[in-house]
């Protein structure tokens, strides 16, 4: 299990856990979280009544930094009611799964705020400037996420391949190939395509659709739409519709 796991590289760490982290000052700003609670879950907000996992907590703070940056509120249950947190454990897992499990390691803030006589510890994540964020999976598996709604999810290889583009500075020609206006044309016929019915469509090996579709994405052009479970892509004026 990713908690176990968790109890032993905290050990081969101890150095950099325990030596980094000065003691946490409680800030009385209880209006302030309370209006954070009032906005709910979002793509920018995410309540925890606790971190159990350090793998979990990982996979948040991927997609935060991988969209538009976040935070975490532990010790808020889903439905907004302040439980606190149990102790400093929490803050010691947080950067333990910002500084170790996540490749590479994200950008964030921790604050403690006395809330209903309870402590809230508040992470704030910056969005990466180094995208791809992975995230370790209790098997050691490298794995980066997206926010979307409340909700994180596994991102694409077109999302991949959009962020190892924008690594990338070199100059593009904005001029569409024959390929690149074919898969044009099938996205402009078909109001949404999921990656797999592209490539079947276009009758194109998966690794260009991939680059072609990011491409896309990347010219504002087309865009990546979460609906039923999966992954689409569309043209944007196909949204005006």
């Amino acid at each position: 299990m990713c908690k176990i796991t968790l109890i032993f590289r905290i050990n081969i760490y101890a150095t950099l856990i325990f030596c980094t982290f000065a003691p946490m000052k409680v800030i009385t700003g209880e209006a302030y979280i309370q209006e954070l609670i009032k906005e709910g879950e979002h793509q920018q907000q995410d309540f925890k009544f606790e971190i159990s996992d350090v793998c979990k907590i990982a996979k948040s703070l991927s997609a935060f930094a991988n969209t538009d940056g976040g935070r975490l509120l532990i010790g808020v249950k889903d439905n907004g009611k302040i439980a606190g947190i149990r102790s400093e454990e929490e803050q010691y897992m947080i950067q333990a799964a910002a500084e170790i499990y996540c490749a590479p390691a994200i950008d964030y803030e921790l604050h403690t705020y006395l809330v209903e006589g309870k402590q809230v510890l508040l992470a704030e994540i910056k969005p990466s400037q180094q995208r791809p964020v992975f995230s370790k999976d209790s098997e050691g598996k490298l794995l980066a996420y997206v926010r979307v709604a409340d909700e994180n999810i596994l991102a694409t290889p077109v999302h991949l391949r959009l962020w190892h583009q924008d690594g990338d500075q070199r100059g593009e020609l904005t001029e569409f190939t024959e390929k690149e206006q074919h898969l044009l044309n099938l996205l402009d016929t078909h109001e949404r395509l999921t990656l797999n019915r592209c490539c079947k469509l276009a009758g194109l090996p998966r690794h260009t659709t991939i680059k072609l579709l990011a491409r896309f994405i990347r010219y504002g052009i087309v865009e990546a739409v979460y609906q039923e479970q999966k992954f689409f892509f569309t043209q944007k004026w196909q949204k005006d519709k």
